[in-house]
This record gives C-alpha cells, sequence and structure tokens, in this order.
C-alpha cells in the first residue's frame, strides 16, 4: 500500500529536518525536497498537503528562493513556517516589511477566531519566533487567526483553500502546543490516515529486500556504528546466510567495541561475520601524522583497500549494502539547508566491489527512526544507542600523531564519560559524547608528586540534526564525577577540561 505523504519544501532554514521529523513522528510519511520543485513535479509526487519551510532571507531580497506560484492553487493544503508564511502571502498580493522591531524567544500569542487548527489549543499560549521580517498586510480572501503583541499576522490562513501561514516555529519544543498545531493540519486539514509507523516499516522493507535479493548474495561492510549495525540486521532478518558482513578492525575503536561487535552479530544473531584483523598496518600508516586531513585520507584509503583485499577473496556479490540514512541524502543537497558534505557513507567501496546494485534499506529514515527500527529488530540498547563515532574513529580525536599508547589513554577516559553519562540517565537526552585527548600536557601534583601529563577535554552536545549544536549542560557533580574518575583511574592524564563552545563557532568534532 502506498503511504499517504506529506511534501516538505526546503528554503533553507535550520530546523528543516526538524519539521520532517514532527511529520514523521505524528505518522505521516515525509520527504524533504528542495523548494525549486514545480507544480507539475509536486502533482506527480501526490502529497496531501505540503509545508513551506523557514529560512534566512527576505521575500524581497533579488535572490530569495521563490516557488511556482501555480504551486498554491494545485488544492493541497499548505502550512507556511517563517520564511514559508510570509512567502505565501507576498506571491498572493499581501504586503511583507521589515519589523521596527525583531522578535526572538519566547512570545504569548493569542487565537482571533476559530480554526481546524486550533483543536485543542487555549486560547493564549507560548511560542517560539525568529524572525525580522512580518507579514503587514494579508491577501485577499486570508483573516488573522492569532497574533502576539507585536506580530499582527503571527498565524493567519484562507479555510476554503487549506491555505496557512504560521509566523513561528510549531516544530521546537519552545513552542507549548506546536506539535498539536502540526497534527490539527495533518489530520483536520489534510485528512492523513495515520499510516506511517517503524513496525510497518520493519515488516516492508524486509519483504522487499527478500524479494530483491531472492537467491543472491549481499556484502556490507560492517562499522559496528548504529546505522550500519541496524541496515545489516534488516537485511539479514530478510535473507539469512546469504549477507556476509565484513567487520575491518583498524585498531582505532573505542574501547572493546570489535569484541562487541562480534559477540552481538557473530555469536549473538549468527551473521556470517569476517572480522580482519589490521591494526597494525594502520598505525604504521599513521606513524608520525599529526595533520588530521592527512589522517582521514590516510585511513579512508587504507580502509578500501584493507576492504577490497577481503572482498577479492569472497568473490562476485549481487548486492552491497550501505548505512545510508535521510539526513545523509539531505547534506548531499537534497534539500537547500544543509549542502555541507559529500554522503560517504562507506567512502569508496562501489568502485572496489564487483557488485550490481546497492541496497541502502535505511535511506529513508532520521537517526532516531534508526534507533527505532534497531529496537524494533531486537537489537540491545548498548547498540541501538551507540554514541555516534566518526569514520577515522578516534584518530580524530587524538591530537597529534597517533600512537598505542595514546589510543589506550584515551579508551580509557571515554568508557569513563560515557560510563557516568549513562549512570546518570543522560544517555538519550544528549545529541553526542566523548572525550578528546589534547597534544596539551599541563603540571598536576598526584600523590606526593609533581605530575606533567596529558589534558583530556569532554565534548557533549545537544542538537537537532547536527547543523547547528549547543554544548550540554551536565550536572556539575556528574562531571566532578567523570573528571575524578579520568585523574585517578587513567594513566598519564592529570587534568579534565569541559569545551563549552557552540557549532557554529567551532564543529563537533575537534579535528
Amino acid at each position: 500500500m502506498q503511504h499517504q505523504r506529506v511534501l516538505v519544501l526546503d528554503f533553507g532554514g535550520q530546523y528543516n529536518q526538524l519539521i520532517a521529523r514532527r511529520v514523521r513522528d505524528l505518522g505521516v510519511y515525509c520527504d524533504l525536497k528542495p523548494f525549486e520543485m514545480t507544480a507539475d513535479q509536486i502533482r506527480a509526487y501526490d502529497p496531501i498537503g505540503i509545508i513551506f519551510t523557514g529560512g534566512p532571507n527576505s521575500v524581497y531580497d533579488t535572490d530569495a528562493p521563490r516557488i511556482d506560484s501555480a504551486v498554491l492553487r494545485l488544492g493541497i493544503p499548505v502550512l507556511g513556517i517563517c520564511y514559508g508564511c510570509q512567502l505565501i502571502a507576498h506571491i498572493l498580493g499581501g504586503k511583507v516589511e521589515h519589523a521596527a522591531s525583531s522578535e526572538y524567544g519566547r512570545r504569548e500569542f493569542t487565537l482571533a477566531k476559530e480554526s481546524r487548527l486550533f483543536t485543542d489549543i487555549p486560547q493564549k499560549s507560548i511560542c517560539w519566533m525568529s524572525h525580522t521580517d512580518l507579514v503587514k498586510e494579508l491577501p485577499a480572501g486570508f483573516e488573522t487567526l492569532a497574533s502576539t503583541q507585536s506580530c499582527p499576522q503571527a498565524i493567519f490562513g484562507n479555510e476554503e483553500k487549506k491555505l496557512y501561514g504560521v509566523q513561528f516555529h510549531p516544530e521546537v519544543v519552545h513552542t507549548e502546543y506546536g506539535n498539536r498545531l502540526l497534527r490539527n493540519f495533518l489530520y483536520r486539514v489534510c485528512g492523513a490516515r495515520g499510516d506511517w509507523t517503524v513496525q510497518g516499516f520493519v515488516s516492508e522493507q524486509v519483504e522487499k529486500i527478500r524479494q530483491k535479493v531472492g537467491d543472491g548474495k549481499v556484502l556490507c561492510a560492517m562499522s559496528g556504528g548504529v546505522d550500519s549495525a541496524v541496515a545489516a540486521t534488516l537485511v539479514h532478518r530478510a535473507v539469512g546466510d546469504r549477507l556476509t558482513c565484513v567487520f575491518v578492525d583498524h585498531g582505532l575503536h573505542r574501547k572493546n567495541e570489535p569484541e562487541e561487535v562480534l559477540s552481538v552479530f557473530r555469536d549473538g544473531l549468527g551473521m556470517d561475520l569476517i572480522k580482519v584483523d589490521a591494526g597494525e598496518l594502520f598505525l604504521s600508516a599513521l606513524k608520525g601524522v599529526s595533520d588530521p586531513e592527512q589522517k582521514r585520507k590516510i585511513i579512508g584509503k587504507l580502509f578500501i583497500d584493507v576492504f577490497e583485499k577481503e572482498a577479492k577473496k569472497i568473490g562476485a556479490v549481487d548486492f552491497l549494502v550501505q548505512g545510508t540514512i535521510y539526513s545523509d541524502v539531505v547534506e548531499s543537497g537534497k534539500g537547500k539547508s544543509a549542502v555541507i558534505k559529500s554522503h560517504h557513507n562507506v567512502g569508496g567501496l562501489p568502485s572496489v566491489v564487483d557488485f550490481k546494485e546497492i541496497i541502502e534499506p535505511l535511506r529513508e529514515l532520521f537517526k532516531d527512526e534508526v534507533r527505532r527500527v534497531g529496537g524494533e529488530l531486537g537489537l540491545s540498547d548498548e547498540i541501538v544507542w551507540r554514541q555516534p563515532c566518526p569514520g577515522p574513529a578516534l584518530a580524530i580525536r587524538i591530537m597529534g600523531e597517533v600512537t598505542e599508547e595514546k589510543l589506550a589513554i584515551l579508551r580509557d577516559a571515554d568508557a569513563i564519560f560515557r560510563e557516568e553519562i549513562a549512570r546518570a540517565g543522560l544517555e538519550k537526552e544528549i545529541w553526542q559524547y566523548f572525550a578528546v585527548l589534547t597534544d596539551s600536557k599541563t603540571v598536576g601534583v598526584q600523590g606526593d608528586f609533581r605530575t606533567y601529563e596529558n589534558v583530556i577535554a569532554l565534548r557533549a552536545i545537544t542538537s537537532v540534526d547536527a547543523m547547528t549544536a549547543d554544548w550540554a549542560r551536565i550536572p556539575f557533580e556528574v562531571l566532578e564525577r567523570v573528571s575524578n574518575r579520568i585523574t585517578n583511574e587513567v594513566g598519564h592524564a592529570n587534568r579534565v577540561v569541559y569545551d563549552i563552545t557552540s557549532k557554529p563557532p567551532a564543529t563537533i568534532e575537534w579535528e
């Protein structure tokens, strides 16, 4: 059965992936697409509703993103958020102006009329504003539905045509009834059935993979991360022993990770999993190398070389599994907000493996949905909630040259940090957290002796999509326990610091 679909048109706002996730969480499948889609393309996509996202532009800028005005005449319900709200007004003949004073943060808004959008929403509630322009005059046929003290058109709409503009951001948690407003748009305006579920996704994908693979052979490069683990498990459920997984142990993994991968997937699930021990090879290639970009290139090339050698032993396969997820697709340019990196989930592998077709079973899912699928497949929290780790692993969390001694220090420090976060019950509240071995040494006093040892930095961030991030406000008592344990239990570490820099200006990783 074809799922009902909502189309989220991307105008470059920072919350765009969050909007898509909120729609999915409400039981409706959606795609985040570039705003350049034409009316004909949208008609062919056949959505039950369209959401215009926010964005950094002003509608009157010469290079501001626009849409085909025919989109608003398709008869499909439209909800414009922030810039999307202003764009609807501008296109249909309303007036958008630079606000006398910008509105940022929490504001109280008051409902002015009854609307299908407002079912179970009180007369007054808190919303989250972030704009410098506002709708000054409404297009013909539109009415004011809600306002704030300084924004007379906080929500406006044409109930007959099912076109609505919301100046604030209903998708963020700071808007009290934002999720309810989105739900009302989906179910009361668009007529959603709510036919998108993780359980249904698993059943559908297993059947699709089973039919596609048939009697074919499947190969997967397993990294040990969440995405490749869930992708491999999903394919294994569909095709069983026709799947072979190759795990390259490059010696740069976190503490006990290689052992966990073998225990869970080979011993527990019975996968045909080949472990390649290549730690000495990688460390030798990294000797004397300090530049982070050079480290990445060396590790990436060597990984491909090792995998290619192993793949040749296996021979030709019919399918190659990749753990591509939806944010990888969007970040590679599918949406306008996030043209940040070229997707390289298993960088370079297709050119060195003799195969016919790629299987990407998680391509439609965001990270949180991938975790839910992992849980549905019976994977433990230790696997499903495992912290993200970059491809080069600990090599780029060690400042300067990578050595076995430094790896041992960082593994122990990072393990302590993760243990204490879990002990405090914070592992599902913090987007990402890890330790970094800096290239600084400081004087310390341990016991009766002066020491001159390494500085460990802790990094923990909260985020929606990793495009922007804020440092996590970890309770001081938790940080204190982490610091005490690291300086007492980890050799050659005598100082712990906490990174309180947001992204931007910093990145999440240090290298």
